[in-house]
């Protein structure tokens, strides 16, 4: 566990939150733009000044009162970029035993040759970065940050920089290092899928101040959240069990509840797999009745639990439920209106787009 108790100054900007996080698995950090989630990290890595406590484990690492204030090199943390910010004058596996030779720890249980593995980067070790995509940096980047085998990891917007494919394709190692080698990690990124996919648990942030901390799927669907999760890529997760392929038709059915859900084909599923699928709150409608002769394959039976209008719009967030599961849809208040919706009506959810996230496992 992270107990943190910190006030801090960065211009006029003031971060004071006080909360525990656990030290396992991937926590993403999710708030807009000048939210204070780099100034976050920087204060848990020792790189900005602040007040109050910090505690990991049984380690201080701060304690204003006692005037403890561990220097950011002697915090063990492993921090990564936006940029890679790779060694150019050597080579990738250069880079790897540099970050290995720096390492901190008493016992070094990240090694070289599991890193190489786990991050495909055997055929890159003998390049130079200049050499190397976008994507092959920042695995490299993450590679050589392993080896320092820090406490916990912390990734500010690691994928930024890089194209919408080559972000699907870095995400699998993201989720490698908390995973295979068991190593603790925040992820801040902008991108609420990118958070959804990876992230254990969420830690909300605006105007230097918590708004709220719990399992990912909990923060995602909650309507009162929308500053911090984002209007756009607001959504939530649910869970669906693998019923079986349409080869001709390039598509997988899914169940959530018992009722039939369908996305596009995943090869690598099989039947009876527990997965996570991801539905932009964008991508859902609602209706009275039961539509017919649509191109919208995914129509589903839920009630509606809640109805948020968010101020200043014309747009309300609506919250239904399957039998245990619930699903965030943004509709206008005009629709509301119209269908006469509230808190118990029974509805019919028409899902327009699905997005495959990851196994709960």
């Amino acid at each position: 566990m992270i107990v943190v108790d910190v006030r801090a100054c960065v211009g006029e900007f003031k971060l004071e939150l006080a909360t525990q996080i656990p030290l396992e698995g991937i926590t993403g950090i999710l708030g807009p733009s000048g939210s204070g989630k780099t100034t976050l990290l920087r204060v848990l890595a020792g790189f900005e000044r602040a007040e109050g406590r910090i505690i990991v484990g049984e380690d201080v690492w701060l304690d204003t009162k006692a005037k403890t204030c561990v220097p950011p090199h002697k915090r063990s943390v492993g921090y990564i970029f936006q940029d890679a910010r790779l060694f150019d004058h050597l080579s990738v596996a250069g880079n790897l035993e540099y970050a290995f030779s720096r390492s901190l720890a008493k016992t070094r249980k990240i090694v070289t040759g599991d890193v190489v593995d786990a991050f495909d980067l055997s055929p890159l070790l003998n390049r130079r970065p200049l050499e190397l995509s976008g994507g092959e940096k920042q695995r490299v980047a993450l590679a050589r940050t392993l080896l320092t085998n820090p406490r916990f990891l912390m990734l500010d917007e690691p994928l930024s920089a890089l194209d919408e494919k080559r972000r699907a394709d870095i995400l699998p190692y993201i989720d490698t290092t908390a995973s295979q080698f068991n190593l603790p990690a925040f992820y801040i990124s902008h991108a609420v899928g990118e958070v959804a996919r990876v992230a254990e648990r969420i830690l909300a942030i605006s105007h230097g101040r918590i708004q709220a901390m719990g399992p990912t799927a909990e923060i995602l669907e909650r309507l009162d959240l929308a500053e911090v999760t984002g209007r756009f890529e607001a959504g939530s997760i649910v869970e669906a069990i693998v019923v079986d392929h349409v080869t001709h038709h390039r598509l997988t059915h899914l169940t959530i509840d018992g009722q039939i859900l369908t996305m596009p084909m995943e090869p690598e599923l099989a039947p009876g797999d527990h997965i996570r699928v991801r539905v932009r709150a964008r991508d859902v409608a609602l209706a009275l009745k039961r539509p017919e002769s649509i191109s919208i394959r995914n129509v589903l039976a839920a009630t509606v639990i809640d109805l948020f209008h968010v101020p200043d719009s014309p747009y309300v967030e609506a919250l239904v439920e399957f039998q245990h599961q619930r699903l965030r849809a943004r509709i206008t208040l005009a629709s509301v209106e119209d269908l006469s919706l509230n808190v118990g009506t029974s509805v019919f959810v028409l899902i327009k787009s699905v997005t495959f996230d990851a196994s709960p496992n």
